[in-house]
């Protein structure tokens, strides 16, 4: 009878053990899953600030450095209406790219031919500007900044005239191809190329 008990008291014993080292496995797959987890996420949103970045257009001031290359760098380069940036190697097309792109389309160009590991720069002297027009007291092209808003950039145009109304502000962005005014608080973004309208209150 003895000898029974104790093979049961064993029994159980084991199998506690067995049910504690498969939660323990459990519990450790679940953290690894989590991690990746994480860095999918991290992955994602690494690519979607990249993506949505500052993009360049014609009237952008850049400078390009090519290390320890002084003639194959552009300093103050203001870029034209093509886009064009042009090297021994031939053209290089920056409308459109942000500034790691223009960076790695310039690199890919000098490789081979010229450097065997080129290292290049790209940064914004000046970026091209902005426009507002109607009920400012002066109307006219601005350089953008970075988080320019409504309010900025009323207050760079020099404030509201008398007459202006703050619900009848429209803006027309750079990026849309129909060219359509939108209604914009005084709060809302303005970026680059950006054409902003403050219209007159008749009341």
């Amino acid at each position: 009878m003895t000898a029974i008990t104790e093979g049961v008291r064993v029994f159980i014993m084991l199998r506690y053990f067995l049910m504690c080292l498969a939660a323990i496995s459990l519990m450790s797959a679940a953290m690894i899953s989590t991690a990746n987890a994480a860095d999918v996420v991290y992955g994602s949103d690494a690519g979607v600030a990249d993506s949505s970045g500052y993009h360049l257009g014609a009237g952008d001031v850049v400078n390009i450095a090519v290390y320890g290359e002084d003639d194959l760098s552009r300093k103050a380069y203001k870029l034209p209406d093509s886009g064009l940036i042009t090297f021994p190697f031939g053209e290089v097309r920056a409308l459109g790219l942000s500034l790691t792109e223009l960076e790695n389309r310039v690199a890919d160009g000098l490789r081979g031919g010229y450097l065997v590991n080129p290292r290049v720069s790209v940064s914004i002297d000046t970026y091209r500007p902005f426009f507002i027009n109607g009920q400012v007291n002066s109307a006219g092209a601005y350089p953008y900044q970075p988080g320019m808003s409504v309010r900025k950039a009323v207050a760079l145009a020099g404030g509201l005239k008398e007459r202006a109304s703050e619900s009848k502000i429209y803006v027309m962005r750079e990026t849309d191809a129909e060219h359509k005014q939108t209604k914009i608080s005084m709060d809302g973004p303005v970026f680059a190329g950006d054409t902003v309208t403050v219209e007159e209150s008749f009341f």
